[in-house]
Formats: structure tokens, C-alpha cells, sequence
């Protein structure tokens, strides 16, 4: 059973949506992927937020670029944490129509909003979620900024040479 849904406005937002998905495969948490348009397909958008936590998924990650409704959308309609991830799409703005879009969310629908194209983060974030009560996820959470730290320091250590 999916713990994570990953949704995205189009097809076109799955390049960006995939670091979101190998982040969710290197810490082994299932996943669900979708297509679920706020503007062209609202009735499966519905039903897609009113549904997941009856179906067992814990976070829900929403790509959307443009006028970026979809996690606002969702958020507006589950009781699950939405992730937001702002997509700098072909019609976009520089990006910052999606990322005030999905960050200006009114008081009691808040939406979680990482970085332009921040899907990697999403993932890391929706990760950190689950393992607030998953000992063993969070123990992979921890192994992994342990990581991102020693990367650091090593590049550090390299650049001193």
C-alpha cells in the first residue's frame, strides 16, 4: 500500500516529479504516481483529495506549474500534509506565478511549499513526515544528512589542499 502520493498538473511536470520519486526509493517508502489537473480534470481531483487517507497514504506531494492550483486544491479537501512543488512550466513566469500560487495559502488550508523545482525536496520532506513515526525511516533520514554533512566537510577538507 502507498504511504506517498506524488501528483502532478501534467505530463510535462514528471521530469521535475521524478527527484520526489527517487528520494521516496532510496529511503524504501511506497508511492503512488498520478496525473490530476486542478483546471482539466477537477471531479478526479476531488476525489483524489477526499480519498487518499482512506487509502492509507500518510503525505501527499503536489507538482504544479503556472496558476498552480493543485496543491492549494488538495490541501483544501484532505486532512493529509500536502507538499507543494512549484514548477517553472513552459507558460510560467519565471516560476513565481506557481511558487505565490501554491505559498499564499489562506489561514487553515496550509500547504507545505519547497523550492522552485524543489521535488527532491518534497521527497526529503515527505520522508521526515513518515518517520516522525517510523523509527526505521527516520533512522534512514538521519543516515542521510549524516551523509549530506560529510560531503561537506570532505569538499571543505578538498578545497584547503
Amino acid at each position: 500500500m502507498a504511504q506517498v502520493g506524488i501528483i502532478m498538473g501534467s505530463q510535462s511536470d514528471l521530469p521535475i516529479m521524478e527527484e520526489a520519486i527517487e528520494i521516496l526509493k532510496e529511503f524504501n517508502i511506497s508511492y503512488e504516481v498520478d496525473i490530476v489537473s486542478a483546471h482539466r480534470t477537477p471531479e478526479k481531483m476531488m476525489a483524489y483529495g477526499s480519498e487518499a487517507h482512506t487509502r492509507g497514504l500518510k503525505v501527499i506531494i503536489a507538482g504544479a506549474g503556472g496558476a498552480a492550483h493543485l496543491p492549494g486544491m488538495i490541501a483544501s479537501i484532505s486532512p493529509l500534509p500536502v507538499v507543494g512543488v512549484p514548477i517553472k512550466s513552459s507558460n510560467s513566469i519565471d516560476g513565481w506565478d506557481s511558487i505565490l500560487s501554491i505559498l499564499q495559502m489562506p489561514g487553515g488550508v496550509p500547504v507545505a511549499t519547497v523550492a522552485l523545482n524543489g521535488a527532491k525536496n518534497a521527497g526529503i520532506l515527505a520522508a521526515q513526515i513518515i518517520g516522525s513515526h517510523n523509527e526505521n525511516i527516520q533512522n534512514q533520514v538521519v543516515s542521510f544528512k549524516e551523509n549530506l554533512r560529510e560531503i561537506v566537510i570532505k569538499s571543505s577538507e578538498n578545497l584547503k589542499k
